[in-house]
């Protein structure tokens, strides 16, 4: 029997296929924080009398049990079981009997989902937070590896002033600095406790919230039970928002490295490792790695306009369409955490081309550089620019090619030490080492 299902009464065969729809398979990545949620759940209601000392031992024994089983990949959703809550419930009720039927007082299926989904995405969240922080550790790397590698900056697809290697790692190191900021963000948003929450309405019994909170190492509660079910929906849409940010910020570079890969631009090389060939032509090196990267985390920024439709003009209480934000949700993490991956790969191995503005071609990238030398002389701005223009025009122009940037962040100065406490900052706001510790005490 179904958590929800009445005495004497069925749903229709189909009707059920229609709306479990992937829910069992979805709620396979929300097993271990269904057990979390109920160890903290079975705590507090010993707390309140609901259950005795020797039932909330049984309980917590059966769980610690179950969350083994999870870890170690023995955990399965059984054939016409509707859901992990459900699952989980009826082992503890095989096992326990009545004291396993126990554990749903004071909640209800709405809170339990919320707080599994609130747990599933803090967690994930952190590992896309510390993916990202690889990757960004890598680009600052490989920005002071290559700081005096000058590489011609564009305006247009035109050239238009110089530019570095280090200058082009550190920019897109910095965005992702900001990137993180997004993530915490959307962190601090899931470390909210919906628990008690109920139905969207609270309870009768007298439930300590307080207690649940900081037993499952969250930052605080949703305090008003009707806006803790409202943030069913706002949580995914801030989580994949964030991811959409970092997302961009791959798919940028990954632009990048497909334009300066090719034999027009000739900027940097993939290792022969990372191409693929042609089934036709002998001589193609496919850059299929970055034009991959590129087109899946594309597809990643499109997914909180999803969520954004299926959320569109419902009013405040649980609605089932929400049972659909798992299917846009979950798969996105593994998603950006691949792409991550892949990343710090490729961005490894590229092989950056050096002495690149020797060629004559680059020219007119020193422009600028000639009029501020004329500037430097006491020349008016506006005069050496159309100085500098006519000898352009009257080819008579000669690009000075020494370089003088030292302000910070250009490319005698690239300021990657003021990055990386960006980084850091933004990653020490997360508050991931008490979360943890909190999770480890309830578990062990």
């Amino acid at each position: 029997m179904k958590l929800w299902q009445k005495e004497g009464v069925t749903t229709a065969e189909q009707i059920e296929r229609f709306t479990v729809g992937r829910d069992r398979e979805m709620d396979l990545h929300l097993a271990p924080f269904d057990v979390l949620g109920n160890l903290a759940h079975a705590q507090m209601l010993q707390t309140i009398g609901l259950l005795s000392a020797d039932e909330r031992a049984a309980l917590t024994a059966e769980l610690k049990k179950i969350y083994a089983q999870i870890k170690d990949g023995q955990f399965d959703i059984e054939a016409g079981v509707e859901d992990v809550h459900s699952q989980v419930e009826l082992m503890l009720t095989r096992t326990l009997g009545d004291t396993g039927k126990k554990i749903h007082a004071g909640r209800s299926r709405n809170d339990q989902v919320l707080v599994d989904l609130k747990l599933f995405t803090r967690d994930r969240l952190w590992q896309v937070a510390e993916a990202t922080r690889r990757v960004f550790d890598r680009l600052i790397s490989r920005s002071e590896q290559h700081s005096n590698d000058l590489l011609p900056g564009y305006t247009h697809l035109q050239i238009a002033m110089p530019s570095s290697f280090g200058l082009w790692f550190g920019a897109y190191a910095e965005a992702l600095a900001d990137d993180m900021l997004m993530l915490q963000t959307a962190y601090r948003l899931s470390n909210r406790n919906p628990l008690g929450s109920g139905a969207g309405y609270g309870s009768s019994f007298p439930l300590n919230r307080t207690l649940t909170t900081e037993l499952l190492g969250f930052e605080g509660m949703h305090v008003n039970v009707v806006y803790a079910q409202m943030s069913r929906g706002k949580t995914e849409q801030t989580a994949l928002t964030a991811l959409a940010a970092v997302a961009a910020t791959l798919s940028r570079m990954a632009m990048d490295i497909c334009l300066y890969n090719s034999q027009n631009f000739g900027f940097l090389t993939l290792p022969d490792a990372l191409t693929t060939g042609s089934s036709i032509m002998p001589h193609k090196k496919n850059p299929d790695v970055a034009e991959l990267l590129r087109a899946k985390t594309n597809r990643l920024k499109a997914l909180p306009m999803e969520i954004t439709l299926v959320m569109s003009n419902l009013p405040s209480g649980y609605h089932r369409d929400m049972q659909l934000l798992k299917e846009i949700l979950m798969p996105a993490f593994d998603e950006l955490l691949d792409c991550l991956d892949i990343t710090d790969f490729m961005l490894e191995h590229l092989q950056v081309k050096t002495n690149l503005l020797a060629d004559a071609k680059y020219d007119l990238l020193f422009s600028v550089e000639r009029v501020n030398e004329l500037v430097l002389q006491g020349v008016p701005f506006r005069e050496a620019y159309q100085t500098v223009g006519k000898e352009i025009a009257e080819h008579t122009y000669t690009p000075p090619r020494e370089l003088h940037h030292v302000h910070e962040g250009s490319i005698g100065n690239l300021g990657n030490d003021l990055i990386v406490a960006h980084m850091d900052q933004a990653m020490t706001g997360f508050g991931a080492d008490k979360t943890q510790q909190a999770i480890n005490e309830l578990v062990n």
